[in-house]
């Protein structure tokens, strides 16, 4: 098999080379493998590589490429994680894990827990007490179970029911839930229970009774009652002499940028070694997790809690993407590769996209005194994935462009998580908005955790808060009063900050040891972050003892191989946050070190019926800019735009039926 390059995604031979050292391990014995993919490589071997490739020096030795798998026996229920040597073919270890540690959801498991449920005999018998309409069938969502106990260490799965009104793939079952959830025990596939739902403002429940029927809210283009708009033309993204990237394998140039495109499993897209015109600039960047919390306080809503990148994974659940639909221009895809149940490697196809965009003016001046112009637009370098978890779609993209800022954008679409509700008039809820005849979406909060490996200049880097603050009325230095200065707080330790907008409070990653020529300050990067409410839940609710990184939105800790994901390793059915609250809690010391940054931000979603039956985009951003890291614009040697490049066309008005040309 070829040497892979250090950030490389798992190749389907590192799969079956996985597959082959566990069964060596366990001769005979019958595995569910959960997962097998790169283990990222130990930094402080693989940054004298990537050092060497940036320099065009001599390559030392490669870090050694290691894998990691989770998986069962069968024979005796147990749960294991194993790192794998991939260059020299052994283990490095196989430990089984504590009871209470359950592994992440996988694609194969939720199917079969889906057509288990369907399948057994009480939950016919209950779909069989709705009486429903001749062609009507029932399809269920199998959910992370969640947490209400210390003692629960069986894997469960809580299955919440959909009636589908017409046999179409994308039929709205969500328009339509059921006041019943069976709750299935996901090894054994026993049932262990039928939870009724409650259908008003307090607890109570019933047995399930007749459906009284509703009409669904269907959102497919073939199956809506209006016609669609006839007045749209087509909208063509033409690069005629092709993009402006190239690529290498998974390194891509553009600009002057370049980095390698990885991807995960977990984290899905992960960006590695960028670089801006040959000066370091970030080591690895990820969205490191999210956290669905529901603000739903009835059995047995009050579990329902979603970590959408640990409970099962942004690269598990990436689509795949299709010309003209998800991205458009001059497309260049990238694929991944999972483990299914019995070993064999399934390709991902399409599941990240990377192309070209134009968003506007990157700059622009006008001498007022001769109309003279300088205009020059703002190319972008857009690298997105879709995800589809269960209802939910999350768009995830980085944005670089030409004046070395970095986005992250997420844009959230899909349907809403909807509950059955009593289908009288007047009837609704206090935590959740009616968004059809029968059904009602619950309040709830989308919060991410932006994982950022800093390498300003150089892998020692500091973070500091700087705000902006009114000078004292002075006689001397500020008699009119209209002075301010910034003031500079330095986080020396691994902890927390929150944001604070009446101060423009800004948060940098400096690099110390550099020092702008111009400005005479450090070089840095500054953190746009998005301003955003952090978790509602109480502090004693295992949804904030879960996701305690929710809780505040700057964190920093030091570097430490294994710390990648905020809420911890493992989140399935978690009932403590094992990340960041007890990463940051260690409090290192983080001045001038190797850090790592992550940013708590979302979105506080109150549904509206404008949101279903399916959503309409919710955007929210983070940008990355430098700071002191150039002395003048980097995008000044950008050509000007011009009618000769750009090929713009002019429209022509039609006044009047007849009317003469002007």
């Amino acid at each position: 098999m070829a040497s892979p390059h250090p950030f490389d995604p798992i190749s389907p031979d590192e799969i079956k080379l996985g597959v082959a050292l566990l069964e060596q391990t366990f001769p005979g014995e019958a595995l569910r493998y959960k997962r097998i993919d790169v283990l990222e490589p130990i930094k402080k071997e693989t940054v004298p590589y990537i050092e060497a490739e940036r320099l065009n020096k001599p390559l030392p030795a490669k870090p050694a490429r290691l894998l990691f798998s989770y998986f069962h026996r069968k024979g005796t229920g147990g749960f294991y994680k194993a790192v794998l040597n991939a260059d020299t073919k052994k283990p490095v270890y196989v430990k089984e894990l504590p009871k209470h540690i359950q592994g992440p959801a996988d694609i194969d498991e939720l199917i079969e827990i889906e057509d288990a449920c369907n399948a057994h005999p009480a939950v016919q018998a209950e779909i069989a007490k709705m009486q429903l309409p001749d062609g009507y069938t029932v399809c269920n969502d199998p959910w992370i179970y969640g947490t209400d106990s210390d003692d629960e260490t069986r894997r469960l799965a809580q299955c919440y029911m959909y009636i589908i009104e017409v046999d179409h793939p994308e039929s709205n079952h969500y328009s339509l839930p059921c006041a019943f959830s069976p709750v299935f025990d996901q090894v054994s596939k026993e049932l262990i229970r039928i939870d009724y739902l409650p259908t008003g403002t307090n607890t109570t429940t019933s047995p399930t009774k007749p459906w009284k029927p509703v009409k669904c809210v269907q959102y497919a283009h073939d199956l809506l009652d209006e016609p669609l708009r006839k007045d749209l033309k087509p909208y063509i993204v033409n690069q005629p002499e092709g993009p402006s990237f190239s690529l290498v394998g998974q390194e891509v140039k553009w600009q002057k940028w370049r980095f390698r495109v990885g991807f995960t499993n977990r984290d899905g897209l992960v960006l590695y070694n960028l670089t801006f015109d040959g000066r370091p600039t970030f080591y690895r960047l990820s969205m490191s997790e999210m956290t669905v919390p529901y603000g739903d306080p009835r059995k047995p809503y009050h579990r329902k809690q979603a970590f959408d990148a640990g409970d099962v994974g942004f690269g598990i659940t990436a689509n795949q993407l299709a010309l003209g639909c998800d991205c458009l221009g001059h497309i260049k895809y990238f694929d991944g590769y999972r483990v299914d149940p019995r070993g064999n490697p399934v390709l991902l196809k399409n599941v990240i996209c990377m192309h070209e965009q134009d968003n506007g003016i990157q700059h622009k001046h006008t001498n007022y005194r001769n109309n003279a112009a300088t205009v020059v637009r703002n190319r972008q370098l857009v690298l997105q994935m879709i995800c589809t978890v269960s209802n939910y779609e999350y768009v995830l993209a980085w944005i670089l462009d030409q004046a070395g800022n970095i986005e992250q954008e997420v844009r959230a679409t899909g349907i809403l998580s909807t509950m059955p509700i009593d289908n009288e008039e007047g009837a609704k809820v206090p935590w959740g908005t009616n968004v059809g005849p029968g059904v009602m979406a619950a309040y709830h909060q989308h919060l991410f955790s932006l994982r950022i490996d800093p390498s300003v200049d150089g892998y020692n880097n500091t973070l500091y808060y700087e705000e902006s603050e009114p000078l004292p009325v002075d006689q001397e230095l500020n008699p009119y009063g209209m002075g301010y200065v910034s003031k500079q707080t330095v986080l020396k330790q691994a902890g927390f900050a929150d944001l604070s907008i009446e101060k423009n409070r800004t948060f940098k990653i400096r690099n110390d040891n550099k020092i702008n020529q111009v400005s005479l300050k450090p070089v840095a990067y500054k953190i746009h972050a998005a301003p955003s409410q952090m978790l509602l839940m109480s502090s004693d609710s295992f949804a904030r003892k879960r996701a305690a990184f929710s809780e505040h939105a700057m964190w920093v800790t030091k570097y430490q191989d294994d710390e990648l994901y905020a809420a911890g390793e493992f989140t399935n059915q978690s009932t403590i946050d094992t990340g960041l609250a007890q990463w940051a809690s260690r409090k290192d010391n983080v001045e001038n070190e190797d850090l790592v940054l992550w940013h708590t931000f979302g979105l506080t979603h109150n549904p509206r019926p404008e949101d279903f039956p399916v959503m309409p985009v919710e955007k929210i951003s983070v940008m990355l800019k430098p700071d002191n890291f150039f002395t003048k614009n980097p995008a000044l040697d950008v050509p000007p735009s011009n009618q000769q490049f750009n090929k713009s066309t002019l429209h022509e008005e039609a006044c009047c039926p007849g009317a003469p040309k002007l």
